[in-house]
């Protein structure tokens, strides 16, 4: 039988940190899709639980599972926030958003007193930009503009597109996957390219997770705190 990394590491997840009574965010991607079916199964024991979606997509998966969506605007703080990530360093430094969700899931995590990050091993790394590209997330106006500032950082950034179209994030706006041959300082990079005009936000996620499970091939599971 095949092992599913994705799901049992998010389902850990959610065993190890949702209680009852509970504010949750929810993830997006194809590793948070397991964590919003676990939570799900919770509300149908009978948790009373209100959850922040981070997208369009985790909003409608949840609804489906029956889980109470609020709007991030209505709620003073998230108890734990169940996501994905791309890249995960020693540090527990992340890069995020090649879901497409980064500037929703970055909102939701600042407000989260837990966010509990969901991988399998293949994204560790020793250093942030080894494995794939950093997406960025820009305005529409004047995008051809912001991506010879973000190359000016030493990257190659790649206008996302799908189905041969650019992709529009849930904000309306465009994503630069930009690739670097490793980011030796993340956080001065962070700092470099959020005041580019018409950067949104980027997917630098600098000390915001709190702990990061893990699955490996041969079906273990560990977890790792800061």
């Amino acid at each position: 039988m095949t092992v599913n990394l994705k799901q049992i590491a998010a389902e850990k997840a959610v065993d190890d940190f949702v209680r009852d009574g509970m504010t949750v965010g929810l993830g997006t991607g194809s590793t948070a899709y397991y964590a919003i079916k676990r939570v799900g199964e919770l509300v149908k024991k009978g948790f009373r639980l209100r959850c922040v979606a981070t997208s369009v997509q985790t909003e409608r998966i949840a609804k489906e599972c029956n889980i109470t969506i609020v709007d991030v605007d209505d709620v003073d703080h998230i108890d734990v926030t169940i996501d994905g990530a791309d890249e995960v360093d020693p540090g527990l430094q992340l890069i995020k958003g090649l879901g497409g969700a980064l500037l929703r899931e970055k909102i939701v995590a600042a407000i989260s007193r837990e966010e509990v990050i969901i991988v399998d091993d293949s994204k560790l790394v020793e250093k942030l930009g080894t494995k794939g590209p950093l997406p960025v997330e820009v305005l529409m106006l004047g995008h051809k503009k912001t991506k010879i500032a973000l190359e000016r950082q030493k990257c190659v950034a790649t206008l996302r597109t799908k189905e041969g179209i650019p992709f529009v994030t849930d904000g309306g706006n465009y994503i630069y996957d930009c690739k670097f041959d490793g980011i030796d300082n993340p956080f001065f990079l962070e700092t470099r390219l959020n005041v580019i005009p018409g950067v949104v936000d980027n997917g630098l996620f600098l000390n915001m997770a709190t702990s990061v499970i893990i699955s490996s091939a041969d079906g273990s599971v560990r977890r790792r705190d800061k």
